[in-house]
């Protein structure tokens, strides 16, 4: 071999050994982003203005859980628009459920700071005007005009900051018509007074978390996808073809794992004003027909309230409280129905009524004995109204027991509301709201589902502080099989669902009741304000502008406009213990490789985001205090690498090799859509970074020896050839045009994109 031959042999040697090194890196990081910790010791989404003393979190179990994510919301002005902010995105789009009468749009959401005091904040106010939408439910599906009175605004973190498993602590001032000028009559109470007169609280304030796999309020990715929280194959049982990513599939693409069933489920941590809060949790499938509330004979015998079951005054039997009348639902099903085992626990914020007080004994005894009438006292059954639910001592201390109202003090209540049925707008099920008839032709708009999904909540009286003040809202959740949701009121316990009331579910002999998975999905956080003409709290004149119908108590609750949803602070706290058991997920990440995103979001983008609203990519902007909040920490003895500095406060990337809040994460898949324009960027792993950085700088200088020796070599022969071919008549065309070693160029340019993208 002559010794340019065994120099390129060196070369090649080096390329090849470059190349294993990347494809084992990139192999090892292909389902979440490789992030490394700071230099200052910081971790990547925690807020550095959150106090010392708010660090750590002792859980429900005794346990130290540390603080993972917070944001203490202390600069004024922040832009929550797409590509604005690390952790928060704003949204300029119709509202297009639950009867909405609002558009969100970008400019109703900042941060304000009021002396000492710093907050989110989410503006409500009124404001006709009438809008395009595509309606799909539509026969056939059209656009249409439709007049919205409101504007607010939605931000989400979602497909930037998700987390599986964790305590969510929000400190929140709810929206309400609470001035002195507004006339309220709530006002006299005090701010431990049961709120009692639900005009005054008109909006809809939602404070939630959704599976990654779904975007609120973006339907197309949410059909099929809502609220799954269901991963077996049991054709017998529930219809794979009813879930969009279905365990039944041995190989469903996108990166995501074969034979695991997906979907995007929902924790409220709060949702709904006026008179009461609702905390609950939404799956799919729901519970068949024959395991739920007896329905309301609107034709018959509760004709002048077809909505008695909202108000527990149904006269049609087993239609107000399930299980009760108890021999009425054993002898006529003869299995149990709903979920067993919730548990509920009082708001003792509220000022105590000495008429609600209950005596553990006498409501254990009843129900041991079983309720004959058709409705629920104080005295026949628990103060949550859930004959099934657990009424063991709390916690296992004190003398307290589940559901039982010992102090008289506002008590939650099962909600009477326990779901939908859902279908597309070809359906014909005649469960569906609107099922399609013969005479109507198919609009093929959307793929066929019908199915029921399940709200397992509870509505829970508010207290005036809660208009009037900051009341801390907590939710605690834990994977596995000895999880648990639990909702709290700064510290007290409200309401909790464990992973029993998912998994042993009742049964009918046909075993039709599908059991659940305790949600584990990663989830982001979503914060809003919705008016509705559907819901118990509305506006006035529902159904026209704020003002239509000119009465005096419509003009003073319009009149006080703009309403505000304040946030002081949003935290979020994980055990990191290394004793956890393998199903008790406690993870940050919008693609962890037990629950991928990623690849299945890309490759339906346009699900996920308009024109109005573009997905981009951020690159750092997480706050800080010095540089080192915002850079990799280099081991001992490894060169010195600054990824990123603090600038104004908020990171700033070196380049856009390094991403994530704190520009730590060192292999960014990231991805933007404008129209129909992509564009993705990758940045090299730490390892590869500096293990491999002198290869590659060996590996470059030994290219461009060896190319020039080539190249000079080639020239030679060129210049020969081409003399050759002159003295022959050869035409010039064969040979490249213009300088030898720009083609070579080019063409090292075209290999290299296919080898590395």
């Amino acid at each position: 071999m002559s010794s340019n031959g065994r120099r390129m042999g060196l070369a090649v040697a080096f390329y090849a050994a470059v190349m294993t090194i990347i494809a084992v890196v990139a192999d090892r990081n292909s389902s979440s982003t490789l992030s490394h910790p700071t230099k200052s010791g910081i971790r990547n989404w925690v807020d550095p203005s959150t106090p010392e003393d708010r660090q750590v979190f002792i859980n429900s179990r005794g346990r130290k859980w540390d603080l993972v994510m917070s944001d203490e919301f202390n600069v004024a002005n922040r832009s929550f628009r797409p590509g604005d902010d690390h952790l928060w995105t704003s949204l300029d789009k119709p509202d297009g459920v639950n009867g909405a009468l609002e558009v969100y749009a970008h400019d109703m959401t900042s941060t304000k700071c009021e002396g000492d005091t710093c907050y989110f904040y989410i503006k409500v106010t009124d404001d006709p005007k009438s809008i395009s939408v595509y309606n799909m439910y539509k026969s056939p599906p059209e656009f249409q005009e439709v007049k919205f009175h409101y504007r607010a605004a939605m931000v989400q973190s979602w497909n930037k900051f998700c987390y599986q498993g964790g305590m969510l602590e929000v400190r929140a001032q709810l929206p309400g018509a609470v001035s002195d000028k507004s006339g309220n009559p709530d006002l006299a109470l005090g701010k431990s007074g049961k709120v009692a007169t639900k005009e005054y609280y008109p909006t809809w304030p939602g404070i939630w978390m959704l599976g990654n796999l779904g975007r609120a309020i973006f339907s197309a990715s949410t059909n099929r996808m809502w609220p799954f929280s269901y991963d077996k194959c049991e054709p017998d049982v529930f219809n794979p073809d009813n879930q969009r990513i279905s365990a039944c599939d041995d190989n469903p693409g996108y990166g995501l794992n074969p034979n695991q069933g997906r979907g995007a489920p929902e924790i409220d941590l709060l949702e709904g004003g006026g008179l009461g809060i609702s905390s609950s949790l939404q799956i799919a499938p729901g519970m068949p027909a024959d395991f739920r509330l007896f329905p309301a004979d609107a034709g018959g015998a509760d004709a002048a309230k077809p909505f008695c079951v909202y108000t527990y005054d149904c006269k049609t039997k087993g239609a107000n409280i399930i299980d009760v009348p108890t021999a009425y639902f054993a002898k006529t099903r003869k299995h149990k129905s709903w979920y067993q085992g919730l548990r509920y626990g009082a708001n003792n914020e509220c000022q105590p009524d000495a008429s609600a007080k209950q005596d553990f004994m006498t409501v254990n005894k009843s129900i041991t004995s079983g309720i004959t009438d058709n409705t629920c006292t104080a005295d026949t059954c628990p103060a949550s109204l859930d004959v099934n639910g657990d009424l063991g001592i709390i916690d296992g201390r004190g003398k307290d027991h589940w559901g039982i109202n010992t102090n008289g003090t506002c008590y939650p209540i099962m909600n009477s509301y326990m779901g939908s049925y859902l279908c597309d707008p070809d359906n014909t099920n005649k469960m569906c709201k609107v099922p399609r008839n013969a005479s109507t032709p198919k609009s093929n708009i959307m793929s066929p589902f019908n199915y029921q999904m399940d709200a397992i909540s509870t509505n829970w009286p508010i207290h005036l502080g809660g208009y009037l003040d900051y009341l801390v809202y907590q939710v605690e959740w834990v994977t596995g099989e000895n999880g648990y949701v639990r909702w709290m009121l700064d510290g007290s316990p409200l309401y909790e669902v464990t992973t029993e009331s998912f998994t042993n579910v009742p049964q009918n002999p046909d075993k039709t009741n599908p059991a659940k998975v305790m949600l584990e999905e990663p989830m982001y956080i979503i914060m809003n304000v919705a008016l509705s003409s559907s819901w118990s709290a509305s506006p006035p004149n529902p159904s026209g502008e704020c003002r239509g119908d000119g009465s005096d108590l419509a003009n003073r609750i319009c009149d006080e406009f703009p309403m505000y949803l304040k946030v002081d602070y949003v935290r979020l706290y994980q055990d990191l213990g290394d004793d956890l058991p393998e199903d008790s997920l406690m993870q940050v990440g919008c693609d962890p490789k037990s629950h991928p995103t990623r690849e299945w979001i890309e490759g339906h983008i346009d699900e996920y985001s308009d024109l109005d609203n573009p997905v981009k990519t951020v690159y750092g902007k997480a706050f800080c205090k010095t540089n080192d909040d915002c850079t990799i920490g280099n081991e001992a003895g490894s060169p010195t690498l600054r990824t990123g500095t603090c600038v104004k406060s908020r990171c700033e990337c070196s380049s856009q090799s390094w991403s994530g809040p704190r520009c730590t994460e060192a292999m960014s898949d990231t991805f933007e859509k404008s129209s129909s324009l992509r564009k993705r960027v990758y940045g090299p792993p730490m390892g590869l970074s500096m293990g491999v950085g002198s290869i590659i700088i060996l590996l470059s200088i030994a290219s461009v020896w060896s190319a020039a020796i080539v190249t000079a070599n080639e020239a030679k022969k060129a210049q020969k050839t081409k003399q050759a071919e002159f003295e022959m008549g050869l035409p010039d065309s064969q040979f490249p045009s213009g300088d030898l070693s720009l083609s070579v160029s080019s063409q090292l340019k075209d290999n290299y994109k296919q080898n590395f993208v």
